[in-house]
């Protein structure tokens, strides 16, 4: 069987030691603050993501880059020349053109390595969610599934990868175009803590509107009792605005529901830029999404 890399977006959020673990390769997407642009890497090298949050709290305005078809040539060009295939899962397209330009790459790559596989799949994910998908597929590539496996096996569960989420600054999701004006200033006022998910065409969606942080967070968990499938042999990724607070409360309510596995780290700076600090998400694989 041909040795294979699985290729994915820094958007996915994982930490780098478990990325690193797994043998996990990421493309850097970038934020842009104040005209500079910083390269979101795992490790947060290219920007520190407490610094990050904290520029978004003195009203700083990001902006965010995808990567372009250069950017992975530039990656997976040397991967190909070293005798490796290629499984790329990427950032939903239905938030960013980075998905599109990989695929472009691949297809551009492909024709002039015709001995070599290159596989792309839409992960229809985003943040933790992107991660655990990804994660799931490394466990399965070190199980000794092949390339072709692994994708069919992407394919098949990542409409099962559920994303629910709280923010907690409305203002974010207005300047992202997500809520009105009105919304966000009437909304802030009485506490309005929107639950969110990602679906089945990979975009934001709200679905709920809750009062208080406090009960936002437990209906985070409740959406993974209602949905999530043998919880308590899974393991959970929750991801967080610089909240860690409330990223381990939000795992104590998944604890009484049986979880002993869990992964938890930041929202990136991809994700953070148009959700703001107080984010607080959820992932699982569930019945559906």
């Amino acid at each position: 069987m041909s040795k294979y890399i699985i290729l994915t977006d820094s958007s996915c959020d994982l930490p780098a030691k478990l990325a690193d673990k797994h043998e996990i390769v990421s493309i850097p997407l970038s934020t842009e603050i104040d005209g500079k642009s910083y390269q979101n890497h795992l490790d947060g090298s290219g920007v520190d993501v407490r610094w990050f949050y904290d520029q978004l709290r003195e009203k700083k305005h990001a902006t965010t880059s995808a990567a372009n078809v250069s950017d992975f040539v530039s990656k997976m060009e040397p991967i190909l020349q070293d005798g490796t295939d290629i499984l790329y899962l990427g950032f939903s397209s239905g938030l960013s053109s980075t998905y599109s330009a990989g695929v472009m790459a691949a297809e551009e790559l492909s024709a002039k390595y015709p001995e070599r596989r290159i596989f792309a799949v839409d992960t229809l994910a985003a943040s933790l969610g992107q991660g655990l998908l990804v994660y799931l597929c490394a466990k399965e590539r070190e199980k000794g599934r092949s390339i072709e496996e692994v994708r069919d096996y992407a394919e098949n569960i990542k409409l099962k990868i559920d994303h629910w989420f709280t923010v907690d600054d409305l203002f974010h999701l207005k300047r992202g175009g997500r809520v009105s004006a009105a919304t966000a200033v009437v909304g802030s006022m009485l506490g309005i803590k929107p639950v969110m998910h990602v679906d089945n065409d990979g975009h934001l969606i709200k679905v709920e509107t809750i009062r208080g942080r406090k009960a936002s967070i437990e209906r985070l968990a409740q959406k993974a009792k209602e949905l999530g499938i043998q919880l308590k042999d899974q393991i959970i990724f929750i991801s967080h605005g610089d909240c860690l607070e409330d990223a381990e409360i939000l795992k104590s309510h998944m604890q009484g529901l049986g979880v002993q596995e869990f992964v938890i780290n930041h929202v990136g700076p991809v994700i953070g830029a148009h959700s703001g600090p107080g984010t607080l998400a959820l992932f699982f694989v569930g019945s559906q999404r």
